[in-house]
């Protein structure tokens, strides 16, 4: 008995991967997040398919709904928004479906942190600036581990992606000039990313707060901020190994200058 959690991506619908579309049509029974995952998606159900949303049921009603239908033999996808793999919740259901001897297999989808760059226009790993991102959340009714706090986070200066932190913005840049990071760092919100309202404005870390007000953006905004972001930073000259002339790999031999 195999129940399958599928990434839906963040929101255009043909964002989701194919594997993930082919599950959803051969699916008898699809469970979403209705309140994330685009409905456009259920499109491609098959004719008689059962299809429940569940943001208005809670963890152990989702998962009974699931493990009854798997053991009347129907094929069940849970679609969730993005990758199941980022703030997904996901592992507390698969406890619970172990439990209930049921075997689940996940499917990835696009991450909302990789939709909004793309929209950004942003590359969030530049040469000599920065190789690292880290996603996190700002600490609000969910805690972070003390050793996750934000402000030791941010004293790498790499460039950090926030997941459901739009409603924590003053705390989000408070934390990060405390880190010694300075207010005109460059800063992306990207709002319901490759969704048809889709909206990105450009800031700076000490005008955040403002500029999501400013907007009316105080939910399913991805923030992305660093020196990454900097719309200017094409020009800035950095240039990675891979494509110099003089670097030698295992698919090029490199030309002596």
């Amino acid at each position: 008995m195999k129940l399958f959690i599928v990434g839906a991506g963040p929101g255009a619908p043909d964002l989701i991967t194919v594997r993930g579309m082919k599950l959803v049509e051969e699916a008898d029974v699809i469970l979403y997040a209705d309140s994330l995952v685009n409905e456009e998606l259920m499109a491609g159900c098959k004719e008689g398919a059962v299809v429940l949303k569940t943001a208005g049921m809670h963890l152990e009603e989702i998962v009974e709904t699931m493990v009854n239908y798997v053991k009347e033999g129907k094929k069940v996808v849970r679609l969730h928004t993005g990758d199941p793999a980022v703030y997904g919740a996901i592992i507390e259901q698969i406890a619970l479906l172990k439990e209930a001897g049921i075997e689940t297999e996940i499917v990835p989808g696009v991450s909302s942190v990789f939709a909004a760059a793309a929209a950004a226009g942003a590359e969030l790993t530049i040469p000599d600036v920065t190789q690292t991102v880290i996603l996190t959340r700002a600490e609000g009714r969910t805690p972070v581990p003390e050793k996750e706090q934000l402000k030791d986070l941010a004293r790498h200066e790499c460039t950090i992606a926030f997941f459901l932190s739009a409603t924590l913005t003053k705390k989000v840049t408070r934390e990060l000039v405390e880190a010694g990071w300075p207010e005109n760092t460059p800063a992306a919100v990207v709002y319901r990313a490759t969704w048809p309202d889709e909206k990105i404005v450009r800031t700076t870390v000490g005008d955040l707060d403002a500029a999501m007000r400013e907007n009316g953006i105080r939910k399913q905004a991805m923030i992305l901020a660093g020196k990454a972001l900097d719309p200017e930073i094409g020009k800035s000259g950095y240039r990675s190994k891979l494509y110099d002339k003089t670097f030698t790999h295992g698919f090029r031999k490199g030309i002596k200058q």
